[in-house]
């Protein structure tokens, strides 16, 4: 029997990543919109700074 998954921080937001990853030219992922920095980033990033992106995100014009 394997163990329970461990319970997400409730303090971070789940990772933006939809499973879409490739880059535009721009260096922004096509599904999340991250650029490769916040990509690579993402998990030494403090809860605040991941909620930040996370709204940040979300004024991001998708990539066309």
């Amino acid at each position: 029997m394997s163990a329970p998954a461990r319970p997400a921080d409730p303090e971070r937001p789940e990772s933006p990543c939809i499973g879409v990853c490739a880059l535009d030219d721009d260096d922004r992922c096509l599904g999340c919109r991250r650029t490769r920095a916040e990509i690579a980033l993402w998990t030494r990033m403090t809860p605040a700074q991941q909620w930040r992106l996370m709204r940040e995100l979300a004024q991001r014009a998708p990539s066309a």
